[in-house]
């Protein structure tokens, strides 16, 4: 305790001698006295001492406070006392701040015997296990308590705490507690103990504290809540701010879903009170916590779509559409819808569809951009508008291409009622408000990021700069305003208007060498632009300069060489001469060591202090790491390394192109793969279904053959016994007839099987003649004259099958009539064996008949067993007819397969044909123009036809003037 006793010494009013004499003769009660009323009062002497003689109590008392905590525990007020006692030596109160001087001492002393506290650890320990403790003059004081400790030293308190055990549980009972006081200040303790420490909010996080701090924001009311509101989120930004793993278990909770009352303000106006704006502010902190760019991209991709499906979008837009909304309230309510939609084509669809409460209604895109070009708008809310359409058009080439229409000529509203994006950025482009230059510029630069499609549709857009002068293009209307500098009076920065023009300048030439083309096109922009790099300017120009080396570097890069005056070599040669390429590259690395460039490469919102700082886009800085290092190398190359170059390009390109021929290849045979599939799939179901026919039949003619058994059995006892003549007499009517009927059939059918068998055999070698042929031609268009006759036979075998198959059909009908009919028989059979029975006749008639009936009945079953044979004959003979048929069949598909490849390649030879024709038609045309051009140059050249000459020149009047048709657009 030396450095306290130096501390006391260099007090300027310290404690009379009295006092001090009086808390020594306090503390040798405390720690001598074995009364627990004597012990209990001078504890509570000692609290009363403790704020004014805050160091002479914390000197002298501290260890008999917590040998008192550690012995008296049963006696909850003596406890109290001491709790508060320490409490009041540790915390800084306010009520010390009279002088600076006193309130350094006190923050000196605060985290002094804090450390004195903490050095043994088993204080903290102690502390707590007497938060168990329910009573609240127990309860409450170790809370404050410890709340305090974390404030003066809260990391080596938080890794106490973390090490003791169930320590973080026992604090998080605090949010159970029904006494508000201890609740309250439980999320205070909580608050200092989960400040910027991942391991200690994970486990705070899976003791259920969203549920417990979302409950109580729901009792107090939300955003009408008072300062309990507020602090429950703050402790909520906490547990989620750059913790990876609690915004997944919040998400993954469904806690989003439960923020959405949150934000449902009404549509009346009831008052914005200081702390509904600032409960407001933080759920819209805390939503964009979970959405943030600089979090992993799919948490934030998944917590996207889920705010968007509970409503939570929804609600934020009807807030960024409502009247009487606070200033500041609304510049965080754009920011926060802008990182909801930003890179999430739902949300940013959703967004596009949101319109303003308007007469007639306006796109809510529409609103903000008319506050963004708005001068007198403020600062904040102008930067949160140009954020909220970044991110609107971030990875949403849909709504790059919806902006961009807006400014072609065909969808621009000729009667002028309605404002677009488009003419609305043009307006502030061309204002006189440098601010709204530069935020027009980026915005426009942004619908052109990463599309090439819309940086060659804005090359159609066309200005009407004054009555009676032609159109100009917007390109070169910024060229125009880039040259004249200062020119023109602007409000506000000076080089804010022409940094904003050449950043828009940059991102639209980049990667786009139509656009490159256009540029160059206007003889005086190269001679501006190195007339810039070359001067030599004060600071605030070195930037311009700089941006100008940016836009020629890229003119030259990403130039495809179609314009003869400004080739790359050309341009190179012009740099070497007029400024040199070591002072090109120096200009060049002038953007880079900007003191703002590396402010605004390290988030994507613009957030400025004021508007002179307004200088880089966090998009463009990303561009120029990009081209920096491949313009300096395209300035060095020479003229072989770029020829080298582009010789590697076009092998790229002619490898991409075979790639992606064996691609198509491949996915053709995985076409062709799958019908085969699919085919053998049908044919295997076809071949189950035949053999299951084949296990009816079988089980059909083993019936068959069960109930011929049991009538022969019937019937041998019945011939024993008795047997009647008129009802044999009536059957042998009738028997003979059927079986003279069933004779005829047997024989027909034997008839048209032989037919069948002749014509298969025809139709066989009619096969064997269509193969011999088909392999006989030798040349493609042979075998393509034989392939259709061979189809047109094969239609015709094709017919003739499908007739076999009638026939057959037809024929297994008549089997089915015959089984039928002698089942028919086998029932008169069993109602002769009844008749039997029920007629008697007399014993001698019947012995006279028996042998008659017995006779005629084996003759009958004689015939019925020769039926059987040659059913079973005819059924063998079908499956054979069926299994000839399948061989055709399968013969025909072979043939029209064969035929299908004859036509394919016939196809492609005519392809190739006129492939030819084209590359021969584009040489030509390539020849004629080189004859035109030498004969511009004054050389001789031979002439060859003259129709041929005089077409040639019509087609180079027409490609005279490419400009023509873009000003006719």
């Amino acid at each position: 305790m030396n450095f306290l006793r130096g501390v006391m010494g260099g007090q300027s009013a310290g404690p009379q001698h009295t006092e001090a004499e009086t808390i020594q003769k306090l503390c040798d009660r405390v720690a001598s006295s074995t009364l627990l009323d004597d012990r209990r009062n001078a504890v509570r002497a000692l609290k009363s001492l403790s704020k004014k003689y805050r160091l002479e109590v914390g000197i002298q008392a501290m260890e008999h406070l917590i040998h008192v905590l550690q012995t008296d525990r049963s006696d909850s007020e003596i406890i109290g006392y001491a709790l508060d006692t320490l409490y009041n030596i540790i915390s800084n109160d306010e009520e010390e701040e009279v002088e600076e001087n006193s309130t350094r001492q006190s923050e000196d002393l605060g985290s002094q015997f804090t450390e004195i506290f903490i050095k043994q650890q088993e204080n903290v320990t102690l502390l707590l296990s007497l938060l168990e403790e329910f009573d609240f003059h127990v309860r409450w004081p170790g809370v404050k308590l410890l709340t305090s400790l974390l404030k003066q030293l809260g990391p080596q308190v938080q890794q106490i705490i973390l090490v003791s055990p169930m320590g973080v549980s026992r604090l998080m009972d605090l949010l159970a507690d029904s006494r508000e006081v201890i609740r309250n200040d439980g999320v205070l303790l909580l608050q200092a103990l989960t400040r910027s420490n991942g391991a200690i909010q994970k486990i705070v996080a899976f003791e259920n504290a969203f549920e417990r701090l979302l409950d109580i924001i729901t009792e107090e009311g939300n955003s009408d809540g008072g300062i309990v509101v507020e602090d429950c989120l703050l402790l909520l930004q906490n547990l989620l701010k750059n913790n990876n793993s609690n915004q997944n278990f919040f998400k993954e909770g469904s806690y989003i879903q439960r923020m959405k009352p949150w934000f449902e303000v009404g549509d009346e106006n009831s008052g914005w009170s200081a702390q509904k704006v600032t409960n407001l502010h933080l759920m819209l902190q805390l939503v964009r916590v979970l959405v943030s760019p600089t979090n992993p991209p799919g948490a934030t991709s998944s917590c996207q779509k889920a705010m968007f499906q509970c409503g939570l979008l929804q609600q934020l837009c009807t807030i960024l559409m409502a009247t009487g909304v606070p200033a500041d309230i609304l510049t965080e309510t754009i920011n926060t819808v802008s990182e909801v939609i930003r890179g999430c084509q739902v949300n940013q669809d959703y967004f596009a569809s949101v319109n303003a409460p308007s007469n007639p209604p306006r796109p809510a895109i529409v609103v903000l951009l008319m506050s963004m070009v708005n001068e007198r708008q403020p600062f904040v809310l102008r930067c949160a508008v140009l954020y909220c359409f970044q991110c609107f058009l971030y990875k949403n080439q849909k709504g790059q291409g919806e902006i961009v229409s807006t400014l072609l000529p065909s969808t621009i509203d000729a009667t002028g009622n309605s404002v677009s994006a488009g003419q609305l950025l043009c307006g502030g482009l061309f204002s006189t408000d440098s601010l709204s230059n530069w935020c027009a510029a980026v915005a426009l630069a942004h619908a052109l990021q990463e599309n090439a499609t819309q940086k060659e549709q804005l090359l159609r857009v066309q200005l009407a700069t004054s009555i009676g002068n032609p159109p100009v293009s917007l390109l070169q209307q910024c060229t125009n305003i880039l040259s004249q500098g200062d020119k023109i009076d602007r409000r506000g920065s000076k080089i804010q208007t022409r940094v904003g023009l050449l950043m828009l300048l940059c991102t639209w030439l980049s990667n786009c060498p139509i656009a490159v083309t256009h540029f160059l096109h206007n003889s005086a922009n190269v001679p501006f632009l190195t007339g810039q790099i070359a001067e030599n300017l004060g600071e605030e120009e070195q930037l311009v300069q700089g941006l100008c080396a940016l836009l020629l570097g890229i003119s030259i890069y990403f130039n495809d060489n179609s314009l003869e005056s400004y080739m790359k070599e050309k341009l190179k040669q012009l740099i070497e001469k007029r400024i040199g390429k070591e002072n090109f590259i120096e200009k060049l690395g002038f953007i880079s060591k900007h003191e703002l460039y590396s402010r605004a490469s390290q988030k994507p919102q613009p957030n400025f202090p004021s508007p002179e700082y307004m200088i880089f886009d966090h998009e463009f800085t990303k561009l120029v790491k990009e081209l920096e290092g491949v313009i300096t190398k395209a300035i060095y190359k020479s003229s072989e390394e770029d020829k080298k170059e582009e010789e590697v390009k076009k092998t790229l390109e002619q490898h991409d192109n075979i790639v992606t021929h064996y691609k198509n290849m491949i996915r053709e045979q995985d076409l062709q793969l799958e019908e085969l599939r699919q085919q053998v799939s049908t044919l295997k179901c076809q071949n189950e279904q035949l053999q299951t026919a084949v296990t009816q039949q079988v089980s059909q003619i083993q019936q068959h053959k069960d109930q011929y058994n049991l009538l022969k059995i019937q019937l041998g006892k019945d011939n024993q016994h008795q047997g009647s003549y008129s009802e044999g007499a009536q059957m042998n009517g009738i028997q003979p007839e059927e079986i003279s009927r069933l004779r005829e059939e047997i024989e027909e059918l034997k008839r048209n099987q032989e037919i069948l068998q002749s014509q298969l055999t025809e139709k066989d070698s009619v096969i064997e003649n269509l193969k011999s042929s088909q392999t006989s031609g030798t040349n493609e268009q042979s075998s393509a004259i034989a392939s259709a006759r061979d189809f047109e036979e094969v239609a015709e075998l094709k017919q003739e099958l499908a007739t076999l198959k009638s026939q057959l059909n037809s024929q297994s009908v008549e089997i089915t009539k015959l089984q039928t009919e002698k089942q028919e028989l086998l029932q008169k059979t069993e109602a002769f064996a009844k008749s039997a029975e029920v007629q008697g006749e007399s014993e001698t008639v019947i012995a006279t008949k028996t042998t008659d009936v017995e006779g005629r009945l084996s003759a009958l079953l004689q015939e019925t067993k020769e039926l059987k044979n040659e059913i079973k004959a005819l059924s063998e003979e079908r499956t054979a007819i069926k299994e000839q048929l399948d061989s055709s069949n399968s013969t025909i598909a072979i043939l029209q397969t064969e035929k299908d490849k004859l036509e394919l390649e016939i196809t492609d030879s005519k392809k190739e044909q006129d492939d030819l024709l084209v590359l021969l038609a584009d040489q030509d045309q390539k020849i004629l123009s080189l004859k035109n051009k030498l004969k511009d140059l004054g050389h001789p050249v031979e002439e060859e036809d003259e129709l041929e000459s005089g077409d040639q020149e019509d087609e180079d009047d027409e490609s005279e003037d490419p400009g023509k048709d873009l000003d006719h657009i």
